[in-house]
């Protein structure tokens, strides 16, 4: 599948957080351990990326599950 990300992840998500890479998103949303519908027609999806110490990658993508708007390691997440 073909991932796009947003402008505002392009400029913003990866600003703010330099230490992100656009692949551990796009392996969280081949193979999420959960996922969920979220306001505005967006959705979340959960994985663990081992680079991150082994924490959890929240990816909020755009209504199509294919357009990346936003991530960041989720610390109340809980599998």
């Amino acid at each position: 599948m073909e991932y796009k990300f947003t402008e505002y992840f392009e400029k913003e998500v990866l600003r703010k957080r330099p230490y992100l890479k656009k692949e551990w998103c796009v392996r969280v949303m081949e193979n999420p351990l959960k996922s969920e519908p979220q306001e505005d027609n967006r959705f979340r999806f959960w994985g663990k990326i081992d680079e991150l110490e082994g924490r959890f990658l929240r990816v909020i993508t755009l209504r199509d599950k294919q357009t990346i708007h936003n991530a960041f390691p989720d610390r109340r997440f809980k599998p």
